[in-house]
């Protein structure tokens, strides 16, 4: 399925590779051979107290080497006892390990299996469900192949461990799905925005992408991922998957959210909030510069020209605005770091597997923040998104009026810091 794409080996390339290795004398490979069986050893030995950087540079290698030197052992070895071992070693709640390799604590893993364990045992019969677990959170933390996570976790081949990865996101879609309703908690959504001078707030949104590699999407082409967070960057809606060659405003009118809002009424249905000079604000959230401007989806000013200036008013809603809008980029940034194999550009015949994957990261985001999960430290970054192009259409007259009341508003809160 999504581990394809290589191409197979031809008597014309192993032969080249044999020709090659005679520039070497039998001493130097002797040399080599011995070597690389001591680095195979102590890594067997190892591993558990590596980093996982380390275990897969050391297995890429050991790779380049055998491909280059068809004398050497001709595969890596195989770790049956690695995911045991690490088990008895680090049982300590405390132990680092847990984070380093996986990305949450043991404490937290165990809740997470507890809610899979049902699925996993039923659907994966012939695998230990904390090894698939495991296994999947070590590929979605690392990159790591099907073929590492087959050695690692004892799975009998890369198409078996191809299969766990798929069957184990399919369950944390299926169980932490509900930690992604907009619906839920909106009390609380207000009084997060209310703590940054936003008044009736339910919510930032924004774009982020996702590299693939190829042509299917154009040069330098990518997925794009609709999300609204709350101003602790819980993601509170996700629309995965559109290519980046739909413009932004496209993929918000086909978009559950807009339906929710334009046609249903179930979202942003909740009472005005009356500022202190008499004016009702309704529920909004604040979207991109790439959204037209709506009642409820607030968008920065633009000037039309160079030679417009901003008042104060404006400017200072542009301030606050863009604070909020960098909840989306920290949301989206923290998933790419935590969960190094979404920050890599996938295949494009693994393209259609790959918004599945971004909303399993997506969930576990939601899932570690309610469990307090800190970042791990290494993985600590501040992920610039590509701009996107800014909207050019009609402006909506009811938008703009509530956007200049905001404006006021913030205006005259910070006259009074």
């Amino acid at each position: 399925m999504a581990a394809g794409g290589k191409k197979p080996k031809t008597a014309t390339t192993t032969a080249a590779k044999k020709q090659k290795s005679k520039h070497f004398t039998p001493e130097l490979l002797s040399l080599i051979s011995a070597a690389t069986s001591a680095a195979q050893s102590f890594l067997l030995h190892n591993d558990i107290h590596l980093l996982p950087s380390q275990i897969l540079s050391l297995e890429s290698l050991f790779s380049s080497l055998s491909s280059h030197f068809p004398s050497l052992p001709p595969s890596l070895p195989t770790y049956p006892s690695f995911f045991p071992s690490f088990l008895s070693t680090f049982s300590n709640p405390s132990d680092l390990q847990w984070l380093r390799f996986f990305r949450m604590s043991h404490h937290t893993f165990s809740h997470l299996l507890s809610l899979l364990f049902p699925v996993l045992s039923s659907s994966l019969p012939s695998f230990p469900p904390d090894a698939a677990l495991a296994a999947t959170l070590f590929r979605l933390s690392h990159g790591a192949s099907y073929k590492s996570l087959a050695r690692r976790f004892g799975f009998p081949s890369s198409a078996d461990a191809c299969r766990v990865f798929y069957t184990v996101c399919k369950g944390i879609n299926e169980k932490l799905g509900n930690l992604v309703d907009f619906r839920d908690n909106l009390g609380r959504i207000v009084v997060g925005f209310g703590w940054i001078s936003l008044p009736n707030c339910c919510g930032v949104l924004g774009f982020g992408s996702f590299g693939v590699e190829g042509e299917l999407l154009g040069k330098n082409g990518s997925l794009l991922v609709q999300a609204l967070v709350d101003s602790e960057g819980r993601f509170l809606d996700i629309s995965a998957g559109w290519p980046s060659t739909v413009r932004p405003e496209s993929v918000l009118h086909q978009s559950k959210l807009f339906s929710g809002v334009e046609e249903s009424r179930e979202f942003l249905n909740g009472p005005a909030y009356e500022l202190g000079d008499g004016n009702l604000i309704p529920q909004y959230i604040l979207g991109d510069s790439c959204f037209p401007l709506l009642p409820w989806l607030i968008t920065p000013y633009m000037r039309s020209n160079e030679e417009d200036s901003f008042g104060s008013a404006e400017k200072e809603f542009n301030a606050v605005h863009s604070r909020a809008m960098g909840l989306v980029g920290a949301a989206l940034g923290s998933v790419k770091a935590r969960w190094q194999l979404l920050g890599k550009k996938w295949k494009e015949e693994c393209v259609e597997f790959f918004p599945f994957v971004i909303v399993t990261g997506c969930l576990l985001h939601n899932f570690l923040i309610k469990y307090s999960e800190p970042m791990p430290d290494d993985d600590v970054v501040c992920l610039k998104e590509e701009e996107l192009p800014v909207y050019e259409g009609e402006v909506d007259d009811n938008g703009r009026r509530i956007r200049d009341t905001l404006a006021e508003h913030l205006s005259r809160v910070s006259l009074r810091r």
